[in-house]
């Protein structure tokens, strides 16, 4: 199958990097400290951003409290790098397309992006859009509107690389097409949360630039 797109719109952590080891013992720590689940903290996690999961976990705290519990989580994971890898196909996919094409959109802040992208030998985009740049973060969908916006491209002319629900409502709702990875959620969260289309992992895809006008082509397997 292939699909022409004017550019690719990228989540980070499950992805193209491969960051669950470390969001795990970061959250399951912070659980253990007010007495929650760590399983159903480390899912409510992902795809969001901290400050998101830490409201919705403590709706009573005031607003100092918040930002003070959710710099304190950006510290911890900024710190755990150690087993941050690159997920399959990701820097060889990165690396074949042209860096005006592509951004990355990230429900993590700026500081930590750019560690795990380092960590994991990943080259820095040159459009970035984190939880630094947004005030309301996936499923909504101002974070695709940024990402777009940042690579001069409406959404409906560019493909969200997604694994997590969230981001792939976020996509969807901005109006671009969202080609979900199976590297976090089980195919049935993909397909209701609206993925058009699913893939193991970025090792599945291969791009090629058309030389006319610059568009990216887009190779899946066949299904």
């Amino acid at each position: 199958m292939k699909i022409q797109c004017a550019a690719m719109l990228f989540d980070l952590d499950g992805v193209l990097v491969d960051s669950t080891p470390a969001v795990a013992r970061v959250w399951t720590a912070w659980a253990r400290k007010y007495g929650f689940d760590p399983d159903t903290v480390v899912r409510m996690a992902h795809g969001r951003t901290s400050l998101t999961t830490i409201r919705e976990l403590l709706p009573h705290a005031g607003h100092a409290a918040l930002v003070a519990e959710d710099r304190d989580v950006e510290r911890r994971e900024i710190e755990d790098v150690a087993d941050i890898v690159p997920l399959p196909g990701a820097l060889e996919l990165l690396q074949s397309l042209p860096a005006d094409r592509w951004a990355v959109v990230t429900s993590g802040t700026r500081p930590l992006a750019e560690v795990r992208i380092r960590a994991a030998g990943l080259p820095l985009p040159k459009h970035f859009v984190t939880a630094s740049d947004i005030t309301h973060s996936k499923p909504d969908p101002e974070p695709y509107l940024l990402g777009a916006k940042s690579v001069g491209f409406s959404p409906a002319a560019c493909v969200v690389i997604e694994d997590a629900p969230s981001g792939i409502r976020s996509g969807k709702s901005a109006g671009a097409r969202v080609l979900a990875v199976r590297t976090t959620s089980p195919d049935p969260e993909l397909v209701q949360a609206g993925a058009d289309w699913i893939i193991d992992n970025c090792a599945a895809l291969s791009i090629r630039q058309n030389g006319s006008n610059g568009e990216l082509l887009l190779q899946l397997p066949a299904p």
